[in-house]
């Protein structure tokens, strides 16, 4: 039994759109990234471009989880002694909005000639709007922004028994509650029991 090789050219590209308003960074990249490598096909063939093309909107209107706008930093060199620039991911953002997805796309594609190939399928806009209404891009739904917490509590035994997770699910209309001292896990000291 052979397996399949995709050929040059043998496979038609595909064009989507995403709207990154209100996404978190990490979570639209490892989205996009497989889109532009073509793992999202059974046709995957790791020696030859057989990805699409990904077109995302509003790139100024991502962002991140914490405090990373002031603790991340981005590093370039200029290429002179004494050349290295650390910028804040707040200042890239604010000079270069659509750098930052980039960036985090690109760490994430294959670090040679293809790699930068298939970045270059990555069209990225400031605003709703792109010129690329002719191909008929097909709308992809960006992975929801933030997690959200599952609810289980740990429950403390009386014994010196290990805690096992009690689930149990929040109400749609009220938050889940913010764990306790005395529902908190208790730290294990030993390996023997």
């Amino acid at each position: 039994m052979n397996c399949y090789q995709a050929k040059a050219g043998e496979l038609t590209k595909q064009w989507y759109v995403i709207d990154a308003t209100d996404v978190v960074v990490g979570r639209l990249a490892t989205q996009i990234a497989p889109i532009l490598m073509g793992k999202h096909r059974p046709t995957y063939t790791p020696h030859i471009d057989t990805g699409d093309f990904v077109i995302v909107t509003n790139v100024d209107k991502v962002v991140f989880t914490g405090n990373k706008w002031q603790q991340k930093f981005y590093q370039r060199y200029t290429g002179h002694p004494g050349g290295q620039i650390d910028e804040q991911a707040w200042k890239l953002f604010k000079r270069r909005p659509e750098r930052i997805l980039q960036l985090a796309v690109q760490r994430m594609m294959p670090k040679n000639k293809i790699g930068r190939h298939m970045l270059s399928k990555l069209k990225l806009y400031v605003g709703s709007e792109h010129p690329h209404q002719a191909q008929g891009p097909i709308p992809l739904e960006a992975v929801d922004g933030r997690p959200v917490p599952t609810g289980a509590l740990f429950v403390p035994s009386a014994k010196a028994a290990p805690s096992k997770p009690v689930s149990t699910p929040a109400p749609a209309s009220e938050p889940a509650p913010a764990p306790t001292e005395s529902t908190a896990a208790p730290e294990s000291t030993s390996g023997t029991e």
